[in-house]
């Protein structure tokens, strides 16, 4: 007795046709993740809706839309009425009384679908003959910045009763310009810019606007001026390598160089500032951005100003924390700067953009830099030989920066500091005898037959018949190699130290190579020595 519901059932779904019944079974073994929904990539408006437009003491009305479905692609309208002598509407939908009387007002879509609508009006309340725009004049002048102008008009006369205008331009490839007559500038030429009434009166006022000053942009140079702080040097972070540069900056980064412009952790170290500078010009030499020359320039001005009375460069400026007011030629600090002031007095490498002015400038500033240089040199055991990765800048002893860099001479260092004095010319006495002690000095402190090897996870010092090489860093008393790790000490072998400052650092190299070899040489034969 149970199954008689469902036979039921099962009698009644018999008298389906068949067609019916493939379908249900074909719905029923689908689950609901095989339905496609389509796209819609393009919504059409279906129909449009006009509201306002009713005058009854003259003037003006805004007319507006309602446009079905809501989320139709283009829901913009175009305006048109009936009969223009007795009322006018602009492109926006301003709906102007003329005279007295009844017509039409027509909004059709834009989005190609062809759908419009209209709505009869009755204006009332024109008490005479309007009136009508007589004369549009515009107020601008040429751009020579590439920057934005404002553009003014005055419309006559002063009792018109629609003083709307509407803004267009002849070629906005050239500029473009808003509703309320903002001129952008796109790229340089000359351009028409229109003002058109927009009562009826066919009054237009026309005005050609030159436009300059716009320049190609340099991602790199823009990041770069973004970077520089107020007082026109680099902090060495974030992008100690530079890397970070030339790419295009997130919100939180601009954000953060826009906060700290006014931070002074400028500095020279890792070639920074004299790197930034360098590029700039370069960039400016290629697109004739004044932008670029102006922080290059700001860069220069910075270095000008951080250099000592007594010809020396610190790391950092004006921050004098820790070693950081010592005078440095680690890494080549110093020396960098020097290089570029000596470029600057000849016209050299992209410094020929920079005013005249600044010849004498970075000469005075270069020289100073060679007589402190002929100051630091230091003395062992009664003979000057080579300098110190940096020096105090009062006492122009050797100091120690970090933990492993203690007071010694710098068989890497020293080389930089020589070619800086090679530059001079006719050089004096003093200098040449200068330049012959650090060259000695670095014949009698070599090193033969060995070599570093790097194992992959250790940095080790193996036999190497032939080879010559030199250390990082030389005893002031013996003239003997040392090695330093974190913990302040003096060892005499690369192996003494940690594992992580024997993989950290340079310890061996062969900087002096090619300036005892080739360099001086060549030096001593210009000079006739």
């Amino acid at each position: 007795m149970k199954l008689l519901p469902m036979f039921s059932k099962i009698k009644r779904i018999k008298f389906l046709s068949p067609i019916v019944l493939t379908c249900l079974f074909y719905l029923m073994g689908c689950s609901s993740d095989s339905v496609i929904e389509e796209e819609i990539k393009d919504v059409k408006v279906e129909s449009i809706s006009i509201y306002g437009g009713f005058i009854t003491e003259g003037g003006s009305s805004q007319l507006t839309v309602g446009i079905i479905p809501s989320n139709a692609t283009n829901k913009e309208v175009s305006w048109s009425v009936s009969n223009s002598s007795i009322a006018t509407v602009s492109e926006a939908g301003l709906l102007t009384a003329v005279s007295n009387g009844n017509l039409t007002v027509k909004a059709t879509a834009k989005d190609g679908s062809g759908v419009s609508t209209e709505k009869e009006l009755t204006i009332s309340g024109v008490k005479g003959p309007p009136v009508l725009v007589e004369s549009i004049t515009i107020y601008g002048e040429d751009v020579t910045d590439g920057n934005p102008q404002q553009l003014t008009v005055e419309v006559l006369p002063e009792n018109a009763d629609n003083k709307v205008i509407s803004w267009s331009v002849s070629d906005t490839s050239i500029a473009s310009i808003s509703n309320d007559g903002l001129l952008t500038p796109k790229s340089n030429g000359t351009v028409k810019v229109i003002a058109s009434a927009t009562d009826g009166s066919a009054i237009a006022g026309e005005i050609n606007i030159n436009i300059s000053g716009i320049y190609p942009s340099n991602l790199t140079a823009e990041n770069m001026l973004l970077w520089q702080r107020n007082n026109g040097g680099w902090p060495k972070e974030p992008y100690n390598d530079f890397s970070g540069y030339n790419r295009e900056q997130t919100e939180a980064e601009k954000a953060a160089a826009l906060n700290t412009k006014d931070n002074t952790d400028t500095n020279i170290d890792n070639n920074h500032t004299v790197g930034e500078i360098r590029y700039l010009l370069g960039a400016y030499k290629s697109t004739n951005n004044p932008k670029y020359l102006e922080g290059a320039v700001n860069g220069i001005d910075y270095l000008f100003e951080a250099q000592y009375d007594n010809g020396g460069w610190p790391q950092y400026y004006p921050d004098t924390s820790g070693y950081r007011h010592q005078i440095t030629f680690n890494d080549n600090a110093m020396v960098n700067v020097m290089m570029l002031m000596w470029d600057i007095t000849k016209g050299a490498n992209n410094t020929n953009s920079i005013d005249a002015s600044y010849i004498d400038k970075a000469k005075n500033a270069f020289n100073k830099g060679i007589e402190i240089i002929l100051q630091t040199q230091n003395i062992v055991n009664g003979k000057k030989t080579a300098w110190c990765a940096q020096h105090d800048e009062i006492t122009l002893l050797a100091a120690t920066a970090r933990s492993y860099e203690l007071p010694s001479n710098s068989g890497s260092e020293s080389v930089g500091v020589v070619r800086t004095l090679m530059l001079v010319e006719q050089p004096s006495a003093q200098i040449i005898q200068a330049v012959i002690d650090a060259v000695t000095w670095f014949e009698e402190v070599k090193l033969l037959d060995i070599a570093t090897q790097n194992t992959g996870s250790d940095v080790i010092v193996v036999s190497s018949p032939g080879n010559v090489i030199w250390a990082r860093f030389y005893d002031l008393e013996t003239n003997l190699p040392f090695f330093c790790g974190r913990d302040g000490i003096k060892k005499d072998t690369l192996a003494e130290i940690e594992l992580e400052r024997r993989t950290g650092y340079s310890w061996y190299g062969n900087w002096p190579k090619n300036l005892i070899s080739s360099e001086y040489n060549a030096w001593k034969t210009k000079n006739g020595i």
